[in-house]
């Protein structure tokens, strides 16, 4: 077992001490920082951002060749930790001999620690891990109402509680968090866009906790987490393949899966039915093709998998707030004046 000490809330510490115990190049570019690790320890990536004083953002991509500990020593009674498991799977507990709490693929877990307790975060070897973990410090929080939120939820007794709390099974996280990964934008657009990205998995995982609590005693807690993976590849199917004339019966003999646990499992994971996921990922298609391609609106609506321009022009419009022939004369504006 290796062990990894952090001591502080800093960004920039916290970087330069995984740096010096887990070796790896460490790039910095304004506020973002990437270990590179390639060594006997692990391969892979921990990424990280600051947005604010009061709110950072840390993500794990590695496989460790040994298992590892990640020890927070720093002693904050105000700071909650936000983490998501993409792959694999994390162990937390507070102290070494601690109660173990295992965080899976597609949960929520929520940590804070006002004991005299170390939070440990283990991982296990050979496995790929990926994790995200926003910490947000309450004390620094700039918006009053976000920070009395997160008190009155999390922080109720900071004298002597530890909150460990793993939510249900959520896909839409794991949606905005390759959302983020795959920003390519430079400057203050992508500084813009990655602040808003991490903001909106921070809403999303304080929802997940929120709608948890208020509906234990409804039928999707009985998804598995084989069912919610089975979903997460109809739903990549379907992004791959917007084309081709779906119905439930289809996707579920395809998958092998009931009705039921589809249209469960989508409106979990994504707060859509399977009819509205597919027409929305149609028009986000269209809209990309009238970006990127020289088709025309005639071609890209049976590109798509829709045979009738009108109903295409209806739900772009609803989504875009406006026709498609306008957004593509639009950009051919663009291209003409850029």
């Amino acid at each position: 077992m290796k062990t990894i000490a952090l001591t502080s809330n800093s960004l920039l510490s916290i970087f330069e001490q995984l740096q010096e115990q887990l070796g790896g190049k460490l790039q910095i570019k304004s506020n973002e920082f990437k270990l590179e690790i390639d060594n006997e320890i692990g391969r892979g990536l921990i990424s990280g951002i600051c947005i604010e004083k009061a709110i950072c953002y840390i993500e794990y991509e590695i496989n460790f060749t040994e298992n590892v500990s990640i020890i927070y020593h720093h002693d904050n009674a105000y700071s909650i930790h936000f983490g998501y498991c993409s792959n694999g799977c994390l162990i937390q507990s507070f102290g070494e001999d601690g109660k173990k709490s295992k965080l899976n693929q597609f949960q929520t877990g929520i940590y804070s620690n006002s004991s005299k307790k170390n939070t440990f975060f283990s991982f296990s070897k050979n496995q790929q891990i990926n994790v995200s973990m926003i910490s947000v410090d309450t004390l620094f929080v700039n918006n009053s109402e976000l920070k009395e939120q997160l008190k009155n939820t999390f922080l109720k007794n900071k004298e002597s509680n530890q909150l460990c709390y793993i939510g249900s099974l959520n896909l839409r996280i794991a949606e905005k968090i390759n959302s983020l990964n795959t920003i390519n934008q430079k400057g203050i657009v992508r500084n813009l866009l990655i602040n808003s990205n991490i903001y909106l998995i921070l809403a999303l995982e304080i929802e997940q906790h929120k709608y948890d609590l208020t509906k234990v005693e409804n039928s999707f807690i009985s998804l598995s987490q084989s069912d919610m993976k089975i979903v997460n590849r109809i739903s990549e199917y379907i992004k791959m393949n917007p084309e081709i004339q779906y119905s439930l019966k289809y996707l579920c003999k395809k998958f092998g899966v009931s009705s039921f646990k589809l249209q469960e499992g989508f409106k979990i994971m994504h707060n859509r039915t399977v009819t509205d996921f597919i027409r929305n990922i149609r028009v986000e298609v269209a809209e990309n093709l009238i970006r990127t391609s020289e088709l025309n609106i005639s071609e890209i609506v049976y590109t798509v998998g829709l045979t009738s321009r009108s109903y295409f022009s209806k739900i772009f419009k609803e989504k875009y707030n406006c026709s498609p022939k306008h957004y593509q004369n639009h950009q051919n504006k663009i291209g003409i004046t850029g």
